[in-house]
């Protein structure tokens, strides 16, 4: 039994990659043409005699179909029987389509074998996700949402942006609010006692302000108090005193140098999106953490990373990962959703640009 599997990662849901696998006229964009009158899959046959790895056109039988994750078919083509399977299984970021197709009677040869694999892993991994990128954007709505109201130009004067009721009852609500708030300050200005102490009384100390914790931190008020060695304390310090018993401090030990390079690539790029690839080499003597920052177009979007963990905020999205070890290097992945560029606007490692980009 001789067998073909091949899948991919799309970024689309489930139901728009069942179009593209059922719908006559989609499939015929990205894989072959069907020749199908009534508009059903059964009893279709597909032109495949112009692809790598196929001889004839292919006469299609579906055997089973459960919507939207799953289509069995019987294919015959040039003396042979093969079953074909595709398998679409969700996914955080979409789905995983699997094709697997098993020769049930006649034979392949090595060369005919080799061509097939690769059309099929041109057509899962190249044509088809620029077709789903395409059903996509014909189901954008850009006129959706009523946040933007139309205006309408008249001769008597420039047009008035139109505002929502919502956004006018929320606006008021914040006025009288404010009003509010305005009134009570006054009026506890006004009743304030007097300060007790005389004209010429010298003002307390302004207290010092201390900086709150950083979250995780342990709480500062809760630390004894120390002199600092800062630039103030050395300004209070009594001029002429001498100290006894000085001891010089140890000196530290430099770490080992590490230096840290990044090389950025495109690897793919899709009609509304793009992967990116990034390796990291250490040059150092010990191994070292990372941290590498992609500046991404204005509302690129990632939507999953392969060997780092990463976060986004606006447009700068940051990577890291395990150590990289002495004189070794790692290399991760992500896939970007952008609909205005192909790749980052920027990528640095640390402080030094990544090249490439």
């Amino acid at each position: 039994m001789i067998e073909i599997e091949v899948d991919g990662e799309l970024y689309h849901p489930p139901t728009r990659v069942w179009q593209a696998l059922t719908d006559g006229d989609v499939v015929g964009r990205w894989f072959a043409d069907l020749q199908n009158p009534s508009g059903a899959l059964e009893g279709p046959r597909l032109r495949t005699g112009d692809l790598p790895g196929f001889e004839a056109a292919v006469d299609v039988t579906v055997l089973d179909r459960e919507a939207p994750l799953r289509l069995a078919m019987r294919w015959h083509e040039a003396g042979r029987r093969s079953q074909v399977t595709c398998t679409v299984t969700p996914t955080a970021a979409g789905c995983r389509l699997t094709v697997r197709e098993v020769l049930e009677y006649g034979t392949w040869s090595a060369e005919l074998h080799a061509d097939r694999v690769r059309c099929y892993r041109q057509a899962v991994g190249g044509r088809l996700p620029a077709i789903l990128d395409w059903l996509a954007f014909q189901e954008v709505n850009l006129r959706s949402g009523d946040e933007v109201a139309s205006s309408e130009v008249s001769g008597a004067g420039p047009a008035v942006p139109v505002v929502p009721a919502r956004s006018r009852r929320r606006w008021a609500t914040i006025g009288v609010a404010a009003a509010c708030a305005l009134v009570t300050g006054v009026a506890l200005w006004v009743l304030a006692p007097a300060d007790p102490r005389p004209a010429d009384a010298v003002a307390d100390p302004a207290p010092a302000l201390i900086a709150g914790p950083s979250q995780g931190s342990p709480s500062a008020a809760s630390a004894p108090s120390r002199p600092t060695t800062g630039a103030t304390s050395r300004a209070v310090r009594p001029r002429g005193t001498p100290t006894k018993g000085t001891t010089p401090s140890p000196s530290v030990s430099p770490s080992p140098a590490v230096r840290l390079t990044a090389r950025y690539e495109t690897s793919s790029k899709r009609i509304l999106g793009w992967t990116g690839e990034v390796e990291v080499s250490n040059h150092g003597a010990a191994p070292a953490a990372w941290t590498v920052v992609v500046t991404l177009a204005r509302d690129g979007t990632v939507l999953d990373a392969s060997g780092a963990t990463w976060r986004q905020d606006g447009e700068k999205v940051t990577f890291s990962g395990a150590p990289v070890p002495a004189g070794g290097s790692l290399t991760f992945s992500f896939d970007v959703r952008d609909t205005r560029a192909a790749g980052p606007e920027a990528c640095r490692v640390g402080e030094a640009a990544c090249a490439g980009v």
